[in-house]
């Protein structure tokens, strides 16, 4: 066997004979040839896709003219797949592995052909430190990570979304005794002549001095993937295919790089990566309307201090309805502009949030943005959402479900892989534009296979974030390390919140610094509403700006202690001094008067209680369509989609409104009574607008957060009830057990959602407001930190004081495990990588995508219900109208497919955790991720009249309330 650090380099002639490609080819396709295309697709990318500032950063790390850099980096990239050139790889085509390995020079181990655990980006990993140090790439032995032989070859070893660790000695050494299956002398000689040229062919003579931060090193990651998965597409493929007697020679390669140059230009077209071009920064000319205060002050100012100091990070402190989203927009246009930047990702708590910010996206970029405007909505379920598909064909700037790359050609895993990310929900991040959920950012900050993609999809895009206050540590963290990566690729972001403390805020500001390069913290204390500035060339924060608002109200705060009696039935007494008989009373002038009201519950369990006490409350008002209605997301997919467009229709926007047959009609006057039994959904999802808002207890953010659902928009006297004498002076109902400010009778229920400490906390503040009332948005700043403030016990008897501390001690604790576990299992800082591209995919036991979307601990599972009809099979309805596709025991089509999911529905998922061993879930869907995990469950019709399954021990019934367990 050769010792591979002191071989004699030789340089034979390159065997065309070794193959990169065959998946649907009629025959192999050279390996040389897919490399030079990958190489010509990178220098395409880099041209269209990067900006001028990036390309000089990667330039000056790498100690290199700009027009150096594109064709060094780009050789890198052609390399990507050298590791083909091995027994195992070329082993996987038998016809064409015959005709080297009975050759002499192409010595293996015996077995070593069979060594398929020693994937092809693995060897790529271990050979190419030495062929890079032996064309003169700095190498040192004794710090091998920083070396730049050994961050080439570790960066293009993770093309396939996993780096490598860094290699030993030992193993650079004594490469093919540690791991047969890169063969010997001949395989090695091979991989040489294949390097020289391709090197030859791209111009790359040049050598860099110093290696790439892991916050550039992402981003050229990211572009192999990208190059390569282009490359691969099966059409181009066959398009380059050379003949069958073609001999690589130097000017065979030269004539086909050529070719290959020219379709990579019209496959970068057609893949529709680009940049869009931040071109008017007028708010008159984006939006259709004149700037409120808040946003005129960011106007008149934010443009001169960016180019002043450039591009940073943006955070807005306003109340809900204040108009964040356009300002957001508005500092978008002249922060992406400062930055060079080539898109933007809205990013937001929730799926309905994301489907809601989507069009408003497209809008804004249609008025202020030109150049390559693909669209793209990103979350889990996104090719489902009606804003989403609808609008593909109508919209060309949406990215919608035909806009799909060609077949692959590789191999299986490959395929999957690139289809998952090419077309499905991971592809859309590289969009230049895309609104979606915050998970789809924060999942690159778990060890996942393609966390570096990820970061490449932010890079070089303004990072817009909605609802910053919106989530807890272990999210908190994720968010906090996110914005460190953001900082250090000097991507522009804006962080809105209409409830965020001063300490979560001063943690934000200092990560985003902190990757910028400034380890300081300095003091950040938001005003409300307001907004301060940090940019990533100097550090300085400036001075919060305290702006005014249009919107000044006084919050009537009405604290009810109740005697929490929801587990009492229909049909059973209303005792006094209840819950029940707390919202009869607040609710019957809605009743009787009209004007629109929103409960909110804190469970699902709950709000399904509530709406049939309530309708049992009021017949008269049930009996009418639009009288009392329910929304929560204990519903199918497509109910609850439906109810929540019932919902905007009913309750949003003045202009229109929904009378009692379902039809439009222009709004005048006091709405109908009408009363929404809600979950938390609402406290983000919806633009909603009521005449009073009745809350279930919950920590003072989220009761501020549904407060501004009350007198949302201006409708004036004539639209609003008599009993609702000014709408400047909403009314906030809020139920609080009875017993809550001295910690006793708390519900499960409600302990199980909020922290207990945080809803004594609130009570004792509310309990302790002036006349009842908050001034919004003047108390809304204090109040927030007021409720997390150390010294909150001061003011309270030795007794409740003892005991509120132990139960902070207990959320304190809960809190730091959270984020702990976060900082455990999350990649490293930017500055931590240290030349080890590895620190992105160490990954902890367990850690999955799913670990982002709910919070830590959380447990869901979803289900599909088929429904037993006494007339025929299974439907997927109670009505018995709607049938399974055809298709749905095998592998459904995407049409049959996006039927199915429309009636699925989540659950807790201990409802399903023991059906396993009941249900049946076709075989078929084992292929399909949506499918998976998905719970079929028979529903039988009984005696009763009510739809019910069993799953395990437990009974599901299904009803017009949604789902529930009993």
């Amino acid at each position: 066997m050769t010792d591979e650090r002191v071989a004699v380099p030789r340089c034979p002639a390159l065997d065309p004979r070794m193959w990169g490609k065959e998946h649907g080819l009629d025959r192999p396709y050279p390996v040389v040839c897919h490399l030079l295309d990958t190489g010509a697709v990178y220098r395409v990318l880099w041209d269209v896709v990067l900006g001028d500032a990036m390309r000089a950063r990667i330039a000056g790390a790498l100690g290199l003219p700009v027009d150096v850099a594109r064709d060094v980096t780009a050789f890198w990239v052609a390399l990507h797949d050298l590791g083909k050139i091995t027994p195992p790889f070329q082993a996987q085509v038998p016809s064409a592995f015959a005709r080297l390995s009975g050759e002499s020079v192409y010595r293996f181990v015996p077995g070593a052909d069979r060594q398929r655990e020693f994937r092809h980006e693995m060897a790529t990993h271990w050979v190419l430190v030495n062929l890079l140090a032996e064309i003169g790439y700095p190498m040192d032995d004794k710090r091998r990570r920083q070396s730049v032989a050994h961050q080439v070859a570790q960066l293009l070893g993770g093309h396939h979304g996993r780096f490598g660790g860094v290699l030993s000695a030992k193993e650079l050494r004594h490469g093919s005794q540690l791991q047969p299956g890169l063969g010997e002398d001949g395989w090695t000689e091979q991989r040489r002549a294949h390097l020289h040229e391709v090197r030859r062919v791209l111009g790359a003579d040049d050598v860099p001095t110093s290696g790439l931060p892991a916050e550039l090193a992402v981003v050229v990651a990211g572009l192999v993937v990208v190059a390569d998965w282009l490359a691969s597409q099966t059409p181009n493929v066959k398009r380059l295919m050379p003949p069958a007697n073609w001999a690589a020679e130097p000017h065979q390669l030269d004539a086909h790089f050529a070719r290959s140059s020219r379709e990579a230009q019209e496959t970068v077209r057609r893949s529709r990566l680009g940049r869009a071009r931040f071109t008017d920064r007028r708010f008159e000319s984006i939006f259709p309307y004149a700037p409120n205060p808040l946003q005129q002050d960011i106007v008149e100012r934010l443009p001169a201090l960016v180019e002043e100091r450039g591009p940073g990070l943006l955070l807005v402190t306003a109340p809900t309805g204040d108009g964040k989203t356009e300002a957001a927009l508005f500092a978008a246009s002249v922060l992406g502009r400062a930055a060079d930047a080539r898109g933007l990702y809205f990013a937001l708590p929730t799926m309905a949030t994301a489907d809601g910010m989507f069009p408003r996206v497209r809008d804004y970029a249609a008025k202020a943005l030109s150049g390559e405007r693909a669209l793209t909505l990103l979350h889990s379920m996104a090719w489902l959402s009606p804003v989403y598909v609808d609008k593909a064909i109508e919209h060309q700037e949406v990215l919608g479900p035909e806009d799909e790359l060609d077949e692959i050609s590789s191999s299986h895993s490959t395929v999957v892989e690139s289809d998952g990310w090419l077309r499905g929900a991971k592809r859309p991040l590289l969009a230049s534009l895309g609104a979606g959920t915050i998970d789809q950012a924060l999942a690159a900050m778990l060890p996942l296979t393609h966390n570096a993609l990820r970061l490449f999809g932010l890079s070089e895009k303004v990072f817009i974030l909605d609802e910053a206050h919106a989530y807890g540590p272990w999210m908190q963290q994720h968010l906090v390390r996110l914005l460190e990566w953001l900082g250090a690729m000097k991507a522009p972001v804006i962080l809105l919140s209409a409830t965020l403390t001063g300490r979560t805020a001063g943690s934000l500001v200092s990560a985003y610094r902190r990757g910028a390069g400034f380890r300081d913290r300095p003091e950040c204390e938001p005003h409300y509403p307001g907004w301060l500035y940090a940019d990533s060339r100097t550090g300085l924060v400036t001075e919060p700006r305290l702006t005014g608002t249009l919107r000044e109200r006084t919050l009537e705060v009405d604290l009810r202690p109740v005697a929490w009696d929801v587990a009492e039935g229909p049909g059973s007494t209303v005792a006094d001094g209840g819950r029940r008989a707390a919202l009869r009373d607040v609710l019957e002038p809605v009743a009787v008067e009209g004007g629109t009201a929103l409960v909110c519950c804190t469970t699902v369990g709950e709000a399904q209680r509530t709406y049939r006490d309530l309708c049992e409350a009021f017949p008269e008002l049930a009996s009418r369509a639009i009288g009392i209605r329910l929304l929560h997301s204990r519903f199918p997919a497509g109910e609850r989609q439906r109810i929540s467009e019932a919902c905007e229709l009913a309750y949003g926007k003045p202009g229109k409104k929904e009378t009692a047959d379902g039809q439009d009609s222009p709004s005048e006057g006091v709405r109908p009574p009408s009363i929404l039994v809600a979950t938390q959904v609402v406290e983000q999802s919806l633009d909603l607008d009521f005449d009073m808002v009745v809350s279930d207890l919950a920590p003072l953010a989220q009761l501020l957060q549904r407060a501004g659902r009350g007198c949302r928009h201006t409708r004036g006297k004539v639209g609003r009830p008599a009993w609702l004498a000014d709408e400047r002076r909403p009314r906030l109902v809020v139920l609080a057990p009875t017993g809550v400010a001295n910690a006793e009778g708390i519900p499960r229920s409600m302990a199980a959602v909020y922290d207990p400490s945080l809803l004594v906390r609130t009570v004792t503040l509310l309990e302790g407001l002036p006349g009842g009332e908050i001034a919004i948005p003047r108390d809304v700043q204090h109040l927030i930190d007021d409720v997390y403030a150390d010294d909150f016990v001061h003011g309270l008897d030795e007794a409740a004081r003892r005991e509120l501390k132990g139960m902070d001690i207990e959320r304190t604790a809960r809190e730091l495990v959270e984020a702990n576990t976060a900082k455990i299992v999350g990649v490293s800082a930017p500055g931590d990588v240290n030349g080890d591209l590895s620190a992105l995919s160490r990954r902890e036991l367990g850690v999955t995508e799913d670990l982002l979307t709910t919070r830590l601990g959380a447990d869901t599972g979803r289900v599909l219900c088929l429904y037993e009809q006494s007339t025929g099979p299974f439907t997927l309805d109670r009505d018995g109208t709607i049938p399974p596709p055809s298709d749905w025991k095998s592998m459904p089509s995407r049409d049959s497919l996006r039927q199915l999911m429309t009636y699925v529905t989540p659950v807790p998922g201990s409802w399903v955790r023991a059906a396993g061993d009941v249900l049946t879930r076709p075989s078929g869907w084992k292929k399909q991720p949506l499918l998976r995990d998905l719970v079929v469950l028979p529903m039988q019709l009984g005696t009763d009249g009510v739809w019910s399954g069993r799953a395990g021990e437990r009974t599901i019934r299904s009803s017009e309330v949604g789902l529930e367990s009993i």
